[in-house]
């Protein structure tokens, strides 16, 4: 719980317009320097090698956080490690929660094809590959309430393709450089000061993770020179936060890595029958048949990657490898919001960590925030009137990505909308209500276009949403390794609901703890 005296709709300090030009300066400046860096817009799908690259949004001062809150959710992770791993390996909870023939993927198609492709390969006896890996991060706003200090509540834990772990670890570096070169922001702030300032070594911390799925691999057999397999969107503009792992575990695990679509793999990869060993070929690589260690999914979470069976084929290809998979289709399938409201009810968590004590327990349940299921059987269920109704409230499909959210005055049309067989598909959670009047100043990402006029730097009232990475390595039934591992803040416009970076509609900011 939160309990500092800080006057959040004080921030940020003042300064004068000079010192602001010099701020932006710095700040882009460093962000080119340390590759804090997106591919410009409109970059061509079949281009040559990168030659030119723009900076991140980003804010220019970090967004203020109180020490004991930020504490607590780098303490809890360890526990959501756990939870979610041991969920993964819960196949009849997943059946029942998220399956096509009890679950959302009875209405939901996308959810629906992933798990009958897994039910598949389990009842053909082709799941070779015990272990499972996640790279975790779990997302959080503080909820302001009547009476009492803010709290912390959960927005979501992603599973899958969990991004901007790299860029995090080098917008908390540009922050600190920030008060190094201005003398503490030009002394505006006793908070702004160093000491004030969390280290982040998340680069470090999931190519940890990564690494101890490379080694588990090949303590079981696998070959000591195969590569770490990268599955990645085509034309991503994220490529430099997926660099800095590749680089990392080079440099530091002595592992190198291999990059491919899906549109590739379907005719790049191949599983032996005899050893099911995943090999690649890359189209314009003179290697051929790469071994493959370990597959990490940098994409394969929304409906539009799977244009046609072949790429789903693919998927449940590399899904029946010995190839260890980052996350295996149960651990995606875990990340839906419907096993997150579902953990709401009494006793689900409990079930699934019979090792914990309860004070862990409780400080997991704390971060909870109210959900309810659409479906009229379900336990929780709301209904779409009482749905309607609530207020203040949020809609989200079980799907992760941006954009899959409905508020407040627009939900009752949109339920009037929707035919009832996919309301399954879609979860009512109570709006959280952050601090209001918290400002900031957001710089816009970089652009090629020097004769545009648009202020690099706006000034806003902003939303702060803190994730906190994690890695486990779990299989038949046990835990063998986890971790906290860093940490992450996106800071929005207030009047924007999405919180995608990569959609344009917030920046990149790190932790000021107060």
């Amino acid at each position: 719980m939160a309990t500092t005296g800080f006057d959040f709709a004080a921030w940020p300090p003042q300064l004068t317009p000079e010192q602001l030009q010099i701020l932006v300066q710095k700040a882009t400046t460093k962000a080119l320097i340390s590759g804090l860096l997106y591919l410009p817009p409109g970059y061509p799908l079949d281009s040559p090698p990168p030659q030119a690259a723009i900076h991140a949004p980003l804010s220019l001062f970090p967004a203020p956080f109180p020490s004991e809150s930020f504490q607590l959710a780098q303490e809890i992770q360890s526990v959501y490690n756990v939870l979610y791993a041991q969920i993964a390996m819960d196949t009849p909870f997943l059946d029942e929660v998220m399956g096509a023939e009890q679950g959302v993927g009875r209405v939901d198609e996308f959810i629906g094809e992933l798990w009958r492709g897994w039910k598949k390969l389990r009842d053909s006896g082709r799941i070779s590959q015990p272990l499972h890996l996640g790279l975790f991060r779990s997302d959080y706003l503080f909820h302001t309430r009547e009476t009492g200090p803010p709290t912390l509540k959960q927005v979501e834990f992603n599973t899958i393709s969990v991004s901007f772990g790299s860029l995090s670890q080098r917008i908390a570096e540009l922050h600190r450089h920030l008060v190094l070169s201005t003398n503490c922001y030009f002394g505006s702030s006793p908070y702004l000061r160093p000491t004030n300032l969390p280290k982040n070594d998340t680069i470090a911390g999931l190519a940890k993770g990564l690494a101890a799925g490379h080694a588990a691999y090949i303590s079981s057999g696998g070959s000591s020179t195969s590569k770490i397999l990268f599955v990645v969107q085509p034309g991503e503009r994220n490529v430099f936060d997926q660099r800095w792992l590749e680089y990392e575990l080079l440099e530091k695990h002595i592992i190198p890595s291999v990059r491919q679509t899906f549109e590739e793999l379907i005719t790049s990869s191949s599983v032996d029958p005899s050893t099911s060993l995943l090999k690649v070929s890359p189209k314009d690589s003179p290697e051929r048949d790469i071994e493959i260690s370990v597959v990490y999914y940098r994409a394969g979470y929304m409906p539009n990657e799977y244009p046609s069976p072949e790429y789903y084929e693919t998927r449940f290809r590399l899904e029946s490898s010995k190839a260890i998979k980052c996350p295996t289709i149960p651990l995606q399938l875990a990340g839906g919001k419907k096993v997150q409201e579902v953990l709401g009810r009494k006793g689900v968590v409990e079930r699934s960590l019979p090792n914990h004590s309860q004070s862990q327990i409780d400080d997991l349940r704390n971060t909870f925030m109210d959900m309810w299921g659409l479906d009229e059987d379900s336990q929780t269920a709301v209904g779409s009137e009482l749905a309607k109704s609530m207020h203040p409230s949020f809609l989200n499909l079980n799907e992760k990505a941006g954009g899959n959210n409905v508020y407040k005055e627009d939900i009752p049309a949109f339920l009037d909308s929707l035919p009832p067989q996919e309301r399954e598909a879609w979860i009512a959670m109570r709006l959280i209500e952050v601090p209001k009047g918290v400002k900031g100043w957001l710089v816009r990402a970089g652009s090629l276009d020097f004769a545009a006029t648009s202020e690099r730097a706006v000034q806003a009232e902003v939303v702060s949403e803190l994730g906190i990475f994690g890695w486990a390595l779990f299989g038949e039934g046990k835990v063998v390794g986890e971790e906290e591992v860093g940490w992450l803040v996106r800071t929005k416009g207030k009047d924007s609901n999405e919180g995608g970076v990569a959609t344009g509609f917030s920046v990149l900011d790190s932790v000021l703890l107060v």
